[in-house]
């Protein structure tokens, strides 16, 4: 049974032939009057404020696709970006498509050994970076990075400063802009061509690359419509929305709703690089009058219990929106209260960005994901059967494959593509159900995955990387529930006879070879794991009850 919203009207997809996305971020506003008006302001703590208009980004992401050129990078590489926010993100990421490169964006918090396998499985030709971060971890990388046969260049922002290391050409990104004048035209890429690939935590225990298509940024604007709500542009357009996200760039979540969907429509994005508190986001909102904020749960949660700011400090502000974790009925009430205002919830996976929401035009009902965007068939399958199933029963989320918002594959592994994606469907993985009103009430994955703090971590990948200690027997990552909708990632290892590694050498090890969300903060040591008569961990039946012994935080 297909549902629809009378108050919607049909959505009509008018995708094109030619689409790129680089091109469509930034040269689409030139000659209008959009074209001065700013179109990303970065505040970091260490460097300041800093800005870009929309004329100067197409400027840039002009020069940085012609230094790609220049490098003998080709049409569909993979040019690597671990950054933190920053005027050069959106540079290098924009600029990268604009050639027709593929983009893949990282996480700054990974390690060496997560950089290095992600340069390994994309193939990338090039690794952009701040120079930073490539000061702390260049002794670790460089070695592995020469053995990739791919990737021979390293591009550095934030330095003029740069040193050859044998076949790697290291460059300051600065330097290598400000010499270059004159520009190819962009690549005329077509909708349906890879445009950027994002990893994923994968049940492997390795990261998986999800492939995207140019077509995505077109495939997300029902969202424009149906989540976000902006201000109805004056014909001079002298004045627009100005977004501020609390996220970071190469989360999927962050690089569609805080970067190419708002500079695709002209609107001001608002970021911020450094320490993380309540009260950074309520000064930054006054500083740059932002009228509408997009976080996480966890953000709200500490401007509530934190801070004692009203609405009548933030008065510019006119919208809230959060997605990443579910966000509790408690923390919503508590805003509306004393806010004035709801927070409107999306949900999404990095296969599919923010596809179900809550929207102005429908009342939100607490502890519902709203409903489907207009534009997205969205139906809850039997994925045995096929058939969709009745009102409050629970069926997985499924995806018409022709969806224009939908990945193209992942990376290099065509039977995970074709295990989720047949029958002329994408199969998420994630089971749903509608009340009798049509709201959809989401009920998540029926795996391993743990939620945390707005990050999908996978259990296998950290299991995969303390299997490796050599004092470890066996393990298992799960999440702990520490208060309502609060999870931490905890693990439960066995060590092997005759060895004495602590919990607390144990919780260091995973520092050392996890990115921070997907380091475990307890270790508990066991005696055993619960597990099926065939040996298979029984996960839900892991709890603190059976330690031994636990680290101590």
């Amino acid at each position: 049974m297909t549902r629809k919203f009378k108050e919607f009207p049909e959505w009509i997809w008018n995708i094109p032939s030619y689409f790129n996305i680089g091109v469509a971020c930034s040269d689409r506003h030139l000659g209008t009057v959009q074209s001065d008006n700013i179109a990303m302001i970065v505040e970091d703590d260490v460097l300041g404020t800093s800005q870009i208009t929309f004329a100067e980004l197409a400027r840039k992401t002009d020069q940085f696709a012609q230094l790609l050129r220049n490098l003998k990078v080709k049409v569909g590489e993979r040019v690597l970006i671990r950054l933190p926010n920053s005027i050069d993100y959106p540079i290098a990421f924009l600029g990268a498509m604009k050639m027709g490169a593929i983009a893949v964006p990282t996480s700054t918090l990974l390690t060496a050994e997560e950089v290095i396998y992600l340069a390994k499985d994309s193939g990338a030709a090039a690794l952009v970076t701040d120079a930073k971060a490539w000061v702390t971890m260049e002794e670790q990388l460089v070695e592995s990075l020469r053995d990739l046969p791919n990737l021979s260049h390293i591009l550095l922002s934030q330095t003029t400063h740069t040193q050859p290391h044998g076949c790697l050409n290291v460059l300051s990104i600065e330097n290598c802009l400000s010499v270059i004048h004159k520009c190819d035209s962009p690549y005329n890429s077509r909708a349906d061509d890879p445009a950027y690939l994002v990893y994923t935590s994968g049940t492997t225990g390795f990261p998986k690359g999800v492939l995207h298509a140019h077509r995505a940024l077109l495939g997300r604007q029902p969202a424009a419509q149906y989540w976000f709500n902006y201000a109805e542009e004056t014909k001079n357009a002298s004045v627009s929305d100005r977004i501020m996200h609390s996220g970071k760039f190469n989360w999927t979540y962050v690089l569609g709703s805080g970067l190419m969907d708002p500079l695709y429509l002209g609107k001001t994005v608002i970021v911020h690089e450094g320490k993380n508190d309540a009260q950074t986001w309520l000064n930054l909102i006054q500083k740059h009058q932002a009228t509408i904020f997009i976080g996480v749960p966890t953000i709200y949660r500490q401007i509530l219990q934190k801070t004692e700011a009203t609405q009548a400090e933030i008065p510019s502000l006119r919208h809230y929106m959060s997605a990443g974790e579910h966000l509790s009925d408690e923390v919503l009430s508590q805003w509306k209260a004393r806010f004035k205002f709801d927070i409107y919830e999306a949900v999404g996976m990095s296969e599919f960005s923010y596809y179900l929401s809550q929207s102005k035009f429908r009342p939100i009902r607490p502890g519902s994901a709203g409903f489907p965007q207009p534009g997205h068939h969205i139906k809850l399958l039997n994925p045995d059967s096929l058939e969709e199933v009745k009102n409050g029963e629970e069926g997985m989320i499924s995806v018409p494959d022709n969806d224009p918002g939908l990945f193209l594959s992942y990376w290099n592994l065509a039977e995970e593509t074709a295990k989720y994606k047949h029958d002329n469907y994408f199969f998420t993985g994630d089971y749903a159900k509608y009340d009798a009103d049509g709201y959809i009430w989401f009920l998540g994955r029926k795996d391993d995955i743990i939620k945390s703090f707005g990050y999908r971590v996978s259990p296998y990948e950290i299991e995969r990387v303390y299997k490796n200690h050599p004092d470890v027997a066996d393990c298992a990552a799960v999440g702990e529930e520490i208060e309502k909708d609060k999870l931490l990632v905890v693990i439960y290892v066995i060590l092997k006879p005759d060895t004495s590694a602590s919990p607390d050498d144990l919780l260091a090890y995973g520092k050392q070879h996890l990115a921070a969300y997907k380091t475990p903060k307890t270790v508990y040591l066991v005696n055993d794991l619960p597990r099926t008569k065939n040996g298979k961990i029984l996960r839900k039946d892991i709890s603190p009850k059976i330690a031994i012994a636990k680290s101590s935080r």
